[in-house]
């Protein structure tokens, strides 16, 4: 079979459709039908545009839409994919002739001689020469337009991968933004909690000054108020360190949004349930995913172009060239002289390094398949993660809420009762610390409530919907034409 398609590729020249190496067919991956948590539901239609809304919080929209403008992976991102476009341009390039003209102009002078007697005086004279060069590989065995193929299929993996830029980057904008909103309102609590049982501390020293406390209770009221205290610049720590990753992840300075979040707000909590669609989505809504599935693609069809190298390769070449004595004489009095025709290169011994570099090509397009199956396994397991996670918090949450009023109702009466002399401040000293706990915890809680909402989008794949922008170049050159060079100082 393969004499014979040799045989048809080289008596048709311009046949356009041959081409040696495999042909890239989409990999069928078996996914489940239903997420475990929708077995006995019908299946959900997904919806993931500006998922990041339900989350109630204005702020948070604007510094999402600015992070997209802003961030430096996305700037990176976009420029990996002018890279590839113009990798593509270079590659479509090579299915067409290449033209290159050329010019000499020589003096010349021959030495005097004598001969017979006779002198031959020195002569100069001039000659002038232009022409034109010519090539065009025929590419009957799809070498260049596997590279061409290969080249797409790198323009989509490198879009892909913008969107997966995107697809973390709105995750993370929104995860810093619920920490450093939680640990405000962690600080808040503390300190209000601080302020009580320091309240709670100078009832106790009143009493003891009116023999009806000891010094002992004195002293455990300042030590829990004390303790409490110890948590807030924890807490403030951790704030400042979410508010400065924000900064960086909106491509500006670190204590840039320093102001802007200044003022307490609520800790973001998700409206609505976000429908999750079903597990063949995340094959065309993940990036990542599909940029693994265009890099297996583009690996594909470098094993053509690794292939073709092992068969013949057909050029056409030619030469116009146009020789005179006066440059006004090119093209009119000039000798001209041309020549065209076919050259054939064909590999005979190379000590098997063509045919490893096919081998080299398949284990690489072997590592890229590879690659994809974990892609999509990963994204499905992220997927079924982010539901255990967002449902489990959801009911924890539930118990902690109701944790925290019980221990407020006990707090509050367990320090009326000490106020009256019918309670012990052992009662107080523990409803205290377990109110606070409570609460602490019920906030933690709610962030982490959101924070499993944000990773769900991300898992199913929910990033940014807009147009986005990628070919204007993060730096402009400017005199890049001929100019005199400066000189660069060293170090």
């Amino acid at each position: 079979m393969k004499p014979v398609l040799l045989a048809l590729c080289l008596a048709t020249p311009l046949l356009t459709g041959c081409a040696v190496g495999p042909d890239y067919v989409t990999p069928d991956f078996g996914v489940p039908k239903r997420w475990s948590s929708d077995r006995n539901q019908p299946a959900q239609s997904l919806k993931l545009a500006y998922w990041w809304r339900n989350l109630g919080d204005g702020l948070l929209d604007q510094l999402i839409g600015e992070a997209v403008a802003g961030n430096l992976d996305v700037a990176a991102a976009k420029a990996r994919i002018r890279e590839a476009r113009a990798t593509q341009r270079q590659a479509v390039g090579a299915l067409f002739p290449s033209i290159s003209g050329t010019g000499t102009a020589t003096e010349s002078r021959s030495a005097g001689s004598s001969t017979s007697g006779i002198a031959i005086a020195p002569s100069t004279y001039s000659q002038y020469q232009a022409g034109f060069d010519s090539s065009w590989e025929l590419d009957l065995f799809g070498a260049n337009r596997r590279a061409v193929e290969a080249a797409s299929y790198g323009v989509d993996a490198a879009e892909d991968d913008l969107r997966a830029t995107l697809l973390t980057l709105i995750g993370d904008v929104a995860s810093n933004y619920i920490d450093a909103r939680a640990y405000q309102a962690r600080a808040a609590l503390a300190r209000r909690t601080a302020a009580s049982q320091r309240e709670t501390a100078a009832l106790t020293e009143r009493k003891q000054n009116a023999g009806s406390a000891s010094a002992v209770d004195t002293a455990k009221a300042s030590a829990l108020a004390a303790s409490t205290e110890a948590t807030i610049p924890t807490y403030e720590s951790s704030y400042q360190q979410a508010v400065h990753r924000l900064g960086v992840l909106l491509g500006r300075d670190p204590t840039a949004l320093g102001q802007t979040l200044a003022r307490a707000t609520p800790i973001p909590t998700p409206r609505l349930p976000l429908p999750k669609g079903i597990p063949a989505d995340v094959l065309v809504m993940r990036p990542d995913v599909r940029k693994a599935e265009r890099q297996l693609a583009q690996f594909t069809a470098k094993i053509g172009q690794a292939t073709a190298a092992l068969y013949p390769d057909v050029s056409l070449t030619g030469t116009v060239s146009t020789t005179a004595l006066k440059l006004g004489d090119l093209g009119k009095s000039s000798t001209i002289g041309w020549s065209i025709g076919p050259s054939l290169s064909v590999p005979i011994f190379n000590g098997g390094k063509l045919l490893a570099a096919v081998e080299v090509a398949e284990a690489q397009r072997d590592e890229y398949h590879v690659a994809w199956r974990s892609a999509v396994l990963s994204a499905l397991e992220d997927v079924e993660n982010a539901i255990v996670s967002l449902g489990q918090e959801r009911i924890r949450i539930r118990s902690l809420s109701e944790s925290a009023r019980r221990y407020g109702e006990a707090a509050r009466l367990s320090r009326s009762l000490y106020q009256t002399g019918s309670s012990t401040f052992l009662d107080v000293l523990d409803a205290e610390r377990s109110q606070f706990t409570a609460e602490d915890s019920l906030l933690a809680s709610r962030a982490t409530l959101a924070k499993n909402y944000v990773a769900l989008a991300k898992a199913l794949g929910g990033g940014w919907r807009g147009a986005i922008d990628s070919s204007v170049p993060e730096i402009v050159d400017n005199s890049t034409g001929p100019h005199l060079m400066q000189t660069v100082e060293t170090r």
